[in-house]
């Protein structure tokens, strides 16, 4: 097989490299090698039966036409100063640029036009005084969210419209190395109707995601393509009663709030706030169940989720921080027979376990029902832990109640983005004609950024 442009993976990056090129009138041969399945035959079966099943061989939340975090909530960031590395590779300008042009598509393929959180308003400058007060920095930025239900019908459309424009999408088809020959990359190997064959392009992009990540890293190790370990966010997804979020909510809609707590002043920040949300269940290979939320635009919860991750950076001679990652997930399923912890941040605070009839007898309730009662201590990492308390009770100041004894703490939740690709400003490895795009690259963390990222990419494709 043959083809021009290689993409590998149907997420934000690959997926508006594809249609910003055709956009821009090039008529080169494209082809999408994506594992997971079409948006359409993407559904989640704990709809019906209340609790995960762990599908094979992928998980429809994690893996399939538009990615991840298009199934999780759908929120796109409009700031440069939100997610990830990127502006530091292309430039603060130039990233903010992209972000602004690539939200019109977006607008064009029918994103609701609202954009939250974009007023610096008295109530702003409120929620800024606290946080300056209890030693955490408030960073805006303009969110319009797309809601999990919307998200989907968006994606959909443009699977259509990359479908009419001669894209060649290759769904539930699997990568499984790259056809690398005197530093140089000529295609890919992949399984096709449980046939191995061989794809040969003229550029070959990587943009598998997080979802992707540590397969990346193995490639990159395997193959000499230079990179470099970068952060790994572990922490936590905290649920609260919506009353006490009431005020963010209304007025940001997503507080993104930074912290140093003592004593180790690990990098600890808010993500991925989900107003009215619900919790829910992500799963990677090897059966690691991964905690994350989303939000409807019209189904809504009495509770507010939002994650709480630390970040770590480690230096020589260790440099597996995913594997790092995966063990503390792994270690926390395993108190869970397989499935989330959930605890009380009370409980943490007096050295106890949660109990499931605890659980029924608080304010909060969880949104998760299979969430399991226990004592995420027992595997979170000291120096992680120890930073996440002092960051919600930090967060207490901002918004009174955050730090309740009924506050409902949930793990693991991990960030697969830690390994950073080398690249130049025009996205090109050491490797010629090898691309890598969106948060598997280490570049990018979110839907908006990496979709930029790939609106970048076509452009440089362009004028080569």
């Amino acid at each position: 097989m043959k083809t021009d442009i290689l993409i590998i993976g149907a997420g934000p990056a690959g997926i508006f490299t594809a249609l910003e090129l055709r956009k821009k009138g090039c008529r080169k041969a494209i082809t999408i090698v994506e594992k997971g399945k079409a948006v359409e035959d993407r559904h989640c079966p704990k709809e019906q039966t209340k609790k995960c099943v762990n599908c094979r061989p992928n998980c429809n939340i994690t893996t399939g036409f538009s990615g991840a975090g298009a199934f999780s909530d759908g929120k796109l960031s409009l700031s440069y100063e939100v997610g990830g590395e990127l502006p530091s590779l292309i430039g603060e300008q130039r990233a903010q640029e992209l972000i602004d042009y690539t939200d019109t598509i977006y607008l064009d393929f029918g994103a609701d036009t609202h954009v939250e959180g974009a007023d610096e308003t008295e109530e702003v400058k409120d929620i800024r005084r606290r946080a300056i007060s209890a030693g955490l920095k408030l960073v805006l930025c303009p969110i319009r969210h797309l809601g999990t239900e919307k998200a989907q019908k968006l994606y959909l459309d443009i699977e259509n419209h990359l479908r009419e424009q001669d894209v060649a999408l290759l769904l539930e088809t699997e990568c499984r190395n790259l056809i690398i020959e005197n530093d140089a990359c000529l295609g890919a190997e992949i399984v096709l109707n449980g046939r191995e064959e061989t794809i040969l392009a003229e550029e070959t992009i990587v943009a598998t995601g997080r979802r992707g990540a540590e397969w990346l890293e193995e490639l990159c190790e395997k193959h000499h393509i230079a990179h470099t370990p970068g952060t790994v966010d572990i922490g936590v997804r905290v649920e609260v009663r919506n009353e006490v979020m009431e005020v963010i909510n209304r007025v940001l809609y997503e507080g993104k709030l930074i912290g140093y707590p003592k004593p180790f002043k690990n990098k600890v920040r808010t993500f991925c706030q989900n107003p009215g949300g619900f919790v829910s269940q992500e799963n990677y290979d090897g059966g690691l169940a991964v905690v994350n939320g989303h939000s409807y635009k019209t189904l809504k919860s009495e509770n507010t989720n939002v994650a709480i991750l630390c970040s770590h950076n480690f230096s020589v001679p260790f440099n597996q921080p995913i594997e790092y990652a995966r063990k503390v997930g792994e270690l926390t399923n395993m108190l869970a027979d397989g499935r989330l912890l959930v605890q009380r941040f009370g409980d943490i605070l007096d050295g106890k376990r949660t109990w499931q009839k605890e659980l029924a007898q608080s304010n909060v309730r969880p949104t998760i029902p299979d969430a399991v009662a226990g004592d995420i201590t027992a595997a979170m990492p000291y120096r992680s832990m120890l930073s996440i308390i002092g960051f919600i009770q930090a967060m207490d100041a901002v918004v009174p109640g955050f730090a309740s004894s009924e506050t409902l703490l949930y793990a693991p939740e991990l960030k697969f983005y830690s390994n950073r690709v080398k690249m130049d400003e025009h996205f090109q490895t050491n490797v010629a004609h090898l691309h890598c795009l969106g948060d598997s690259s280490g570049w990018t963390r979110g839907l908006m950024m990496a979709s930029a990222m790939g609106v970048s990419m076509a452009r440089e494709l362009l004028t080569c």
